[in-house]
């Protein structure tokens, strides 16, 4: 049966946020119930396989995935082995060495994988992160230019692709230049010495997903490899927190190598050895084993912060510093700035919701544009509009004619390439990014017609075909079953993040015993189901919908309750605690 045509889950057709749910395929609950009979899990881990596709014969290797087995050969992309090489021989010479960063968690972290590699190596490199506002995004011809003058070797990170003119200026200058990235290329690569990157449309490498600190981490384990021999080399496994964080925060999807990388490097982060990262889950309120969740919500938005409305460099020093001193007062400064770009943040986010509901929401795209709008913001705005309307979102803030924006896309729609297709065709100024996210610059006067035709562009890859008001279910799971060991086990499955959805399950009639709320629109609940089981529950951002309001003011109704099971290590016990997504009256 079509799944447009498949009877709604639990009968939902439309919930408190206007969304149908929908559950598994006949398919995927044959394949589901296959899995318990082979391979003996559970129904809910085994659902949760089933939706990945996983095979009976890969279950094993998918519930304990090793970095050994997944890690792709270093060599095998493209122009890495003259990466390493030049790389190596200025650690040799002691060479005086500039790392330019993006100012984003990906560029950040990228940065400070290199600085904690160099400085393990006895080598002080100079790190240089652009102004958003006043640079903008990559390199520029000043920088370069000044920094090529003071350094032998310039490290490009999570950028450089695109920037043929600073790096022939660079070069003019006398500096050598290795570009580390992971955005889409052009056709021509910019006359760097070494342009590593998955995303060059020349390579032919499957790790197309790996984000620059991936890249970085492939890079420096060449470097470990080719300088084995020469006696100590740095610690790279003790690295994976940072890479970790970046594959997260950039929205990678968790797949593959990568989802081997988060693995690992979660295990690292709960080890509490890096400064930065322990200052910074510390100011926000970190204190569980952290997850995929923490890393994209909680630790990736503070580190991002410097960039989007303050300091552009204050996540990569927070991120490479020894210092615990040091990392406590960069934590602190990021956490304030956090606070004031989430206000700034909330008044853009009403503006540009009312333009995409005036201007439709069943197009392939939805987009809004503003004048004033802040521009370390726009990107957070834009994953916003994504996930309410199901849609790559678009959102540009105008200034002086020009129009600087950010896009986010869904899975399965490759929005890089269409941003860099309307560039190449002259509807945009400039762009670039990756599947999931890239930026734009357009002239105001061409907004609507550069608009359209990126509509266009991904029009043609399926985006608007999903329907705005479906959730995915994946199965039913009851109060009393949820055990900290079952949550476990589905734990097992993951890490969770783009390309890798958290499985959703929907707990049936549930009464309301408990229901408070926290914050200004967060709403904390305890609910028990007709088996007498209960589980405490939170919903957040509940108030922004009528799921706030309906469940605070129940009235001894019973509601169906989808959501995603976590364990809540609060005061010392575990117990199992559900993130409310969404809710329907029975």
């Amino acid at each position: 049966m079509p799944r447009d045509s498949a009877p709604a889950f639990l009968d939902v057709e439309t919930s408190l946020t206007g969304r149908r749910w929908i559950g598994m395929s006949e398919q995927e609950a044959r394949a589901a119930a296959q899995l318990v009979q082979v391979c003996g899990v559970s129904d809910p881990v085994s659902r949760v396989l089933a939706r990945r596709g996983i095979e009976a014969q890969e279950v094993p290797g998918f519930l304990a995935p090793k970095m050994r087995d997944l890690m792709p050969d270093p060599s095998s992309l493209k122009d890495m082995d003259h990466a390493v090489s030049l790389f190596c021989d200025h650690v040799w010479r002691k060479s005086r060495i500039a790392i330019f960063a993006d100012y984003d968690v990906d560029g950040g972290a990228s940065a400070a994988l290199l600085i904690d590699w160099l400085r393990q190596m006895g080598l002080a490199a100079t790190l240089y992160i652009p102004d958003r506002i006043d640079e903008g995004y990559g390199p520029n011809v000043p920088a370069m230019q000044d920094l090529a003058g003071a350094h032998d070797l310039i490290l490009c990170v999570d950028c450089g692709t695109l920037s043929h003119e600073p790096i022939a200026a660079a070069k003019a200058k006398g500096a050598d230049v290795i570009v580390l990235d992971h955005h889409q290329g052009g056709e021509v690569l910019p006359p760097a010495d070494a342009v590593v990157n998955p995303n060059r449309q020349d390579e032919d490498v499957a790790c197309t997903y790996l984000c620059a600190a991936g890249v970085v981490f492939l890079m420096l384990a060449g470097a470990n490899r080719a300088m084995r021999g020469d006696g100590a080399v740095p610690d790279l496994m003790g690295m994976l927190d940072l890479v970790a964080l970046a594959t997260v925060a950039d929205v990678a999807p968790l797949i593959g190598f990568n989802r081997a990388l988060v693995r690992q490097g979660l295990t690292v982060m709960a080890q509490r050895a890096r400064p930065g990262l322990v200052a910074l889950g510390d100011v926000a309120g970190l204190n569980t084993r952290p997850s995929a969740y923490h890393l994209g919500f909680l630790l990736g938005p503070r580190v991002n912060a410097g960039g989007r409305i303050g300091a552009a460099d204050l996540g990569a020093r927070l991120l490479a510093t020894q210092n615990p001193d040091e990392a406590a007062a960069l934590a602190q400064r990021l956490e304030t700035l956090n606070r004031d770009r989430r206000e700034i943040e909330a008044q853009v986010l009403v503006q540009a919701t009312q333009q995409v509901e005036a201007r439709g929401t069943d197009g392939p795209m939805v987009w809004a544009a503003g004048e004033g709008w802040h521009p370390g913001v726009v990107g957070i705005v834009a994953a916003r509009l994504k996930e309410a309307f199901n849609r790559p979102a678009v959102v540009i803030g105008l200034e002086g004619g020009i129009g600087k924006g950010s896009a986010r896309s869904i899975a399965g729609v490759d929005l890089g390439g269409a941003v860099a297709m309307a560039t190449h065709e002259g509807h945009l100024l400039k762009g670039g990014g990756h599947a999931m996210a890239a930026g734009l610059t357009v002239a105001e006067a061409a907004l609507d017609s550069a608009m359209e035709r990126l509509s266009a562009l991904l029009a043609r890859q399926g985006a608007g075909k999903a329907g705005p008001a479906d959730l995915r279910i994946d199965g039913l799971i009851a109060a009393a079953g949820a055990t900290p060991e079952l949550v476990e086990s589905i734990e097992a499955t993951g890490p969770f993040g783009a390309g890798a959805a958290a499985p959703r399950f929907a707990l049936s009639a549930q009464r309301i015993a408990f229901a408070k709320r926290a914050g200004e629109n967060h709403l904390r609940l305890t609910l028990t189901g007709e088996g007498g089981g209960r589980i405490d529950a939170i919903a957040f951002r509940a108030f922004d919908s009528d799921i706030g309001p309906a469940l605070s003011e129940h009235g001894g109704r019973a509601f169906h309750i989808a959501g995603k099971l976590e364990i809540d290590e609060w005061g010392g016990r575990r117990k199992v605690k559900l993130r409310v997504d969404d809710a329907a009256p029975v």
